[in-house]
């Protein structure tokens, strides 16, 4: 089971927030963010820590990742294997978090970039009802692949892209949406004012839809 920092906002939490970081950071890289959400009810949230690996397009260097990166290329080749081992690690997590008393359909995904990629890859493949996703400056890992059936097509998904974004340029956004589309979803798009980042107003954002999304309003 992945480490992993944990965060409530109020007691007996019914709902829970699984927040995947980006390459080379760790969970604590969002957990600061919670406040400025401003949920109205309380919720757990679980940052987990990916795992330590070398990284091909970092000259190999170690760092915390969830998956391999050959190269940054628009046609980049995807480690599938990776991105497959870190899907598995964070079904296990949402298995966790429904043994210990949260809904199975309340537990909602949040992904930035790599993160963002794992959260896309085990909607297109899960089996079991979930609250959401929200994509965030990211990209399907499967873009070069054949569609699958997936078979959770009702979960809403929010993608957010920076305008502005080098790293992830918004092509593969616009590409992830078409695909997410094509496959039987109906995601949410929005792009902001920012390089491959997070805005303020975009995290009160996230809170609005969270919030929506948790009463059913």
């Amino acid at each position: 089971m992945l480490d992993a920092i944990v965060q409530e906002t109020g007691l007996n939490p019914n709902h829970a927030v699984i927040w995947l970081h980006g390459l080379g950071a760790d969970g604590s890289d969002f957990a600061p963010v919670v406040p400025m959400l401003q949920l109205a009810s309380p919720v757990r949230f679980i940052f987990p820590h990916a795992p330590v690996q070398p990284v091909t397009v970092n000259g190999g260097m170690q760092m915390r990742a969830w998956y391999d990166i050959y190269e940054m290329s628009l046609e980049r080749k995807v480690d599938h294997a990776g991105v497959a081992e870190s899907t598995t690690s964070i079904a296990e997590l949402i298995d966790q978090q429904v043994a210990q008393g949260i809904a199975q359909e309340n537990v909602f995904l949040i992904g930035f970039s790599q993160g963002g990629a794992i959260a896309l890859h085990l909607l297109e493949t899960y089996s079991k009802p979930l609250a959401g996703v929200v994509a965030l400056s990211t990209y399907s890992p499967n873009l070069d692949a054949p569609g699958v059936e997936p078979t959770q097509t009702s979960t809403p998904l929010a993608i957010h892209h920076g305008v502005q974004d080098p790293v992830v340029p918004e092509v593969l956004g616009r590409r992830t949406l078409e695909r997410m589309k094509t496959l039987g979803f109906a995601p949410t798009y929005q792009t902001w004012p920012m390089p491959h980042s997070v805005l303020p107003e975009q995290l009160i954002e996230i809170g609005r839809w969270l919030n929506q999304h948790i009463t059913g309003n």
